[in-house]
């Protein structure tokens, strides 16, 4: 390795360590909170719009986010390390078959939109809470299973069911 190679790498280092940075790919829906100086005074302006594409180079990464504004598309590309940006937020993840999304330019409306990824509802639960549902439902069942016993068991013996077994 080159000594600008390790020299980059340290860097990166720093400023992952420093800054929190989430793992996003394109497709993805991201808020981009950037330091904004005007006169003496320093704001964060928001940014949000889908990733379209990403450079890994490095030090030098950038991505490039496009959203709508006013029925302009707008486009800015943010280096990944730069000290301008406060924070990126991942918002939704796109399911997308293409590392550039350059296509989205041309479509505006329903044709522009990205479908979201999704691992089903059983992914979302943790093992724990899954075994829990699963108890839960069989106790349902049993109690389902144990009132319409005690129905079909007064019905046999000609009497009317309970008023606790019928609502």
């Amino acid at each position: 390795m080159n000594v600008i190679e390790e020299l980059e790498k340290q860097e990166i280092g720093k400023l992952s360590a420093t800054r929190n940075i989430p793992i996003f790919a394109p497709g993805d829906t991201v808020r981009v909170n950037v330091k904004v100086v005007e006169g003496s005074r320093e704001r964060v302006q928001a940014f949000e719009g889908v990733c379209i594409g990403r450079k890994n180079a490095g030090i030098n990464s950038a991505f490039t986010v496009r959203k709508l504004s006013y029925g302009e598309g707008v486009e800015r590309v943010f280096p990944l390390y730069s000290p301008t940006i406060d924070s990126i937020q991942v918002i939704r993840r796109g399911d997308v078959r293409r590392a550039k999304l350059y296509y989205l330019r041309g479509r505006t409306g329903k044709s522009a939109r990205i479908a979201e990824q999704t691992d089903g509802y059983k992914a979302k639960l943790s093992a724990k809470d899954r075994r829990a549902s699963e108890e839960q439902k069989k106790e349902g069942k049993k109690a389902t299973k144990t009132k319409t016993k005690e129905i079909v068991d007064d019905l046999n013996e000609g009497t009317e069911p309970s008023a606790s077994g019928a609502t």
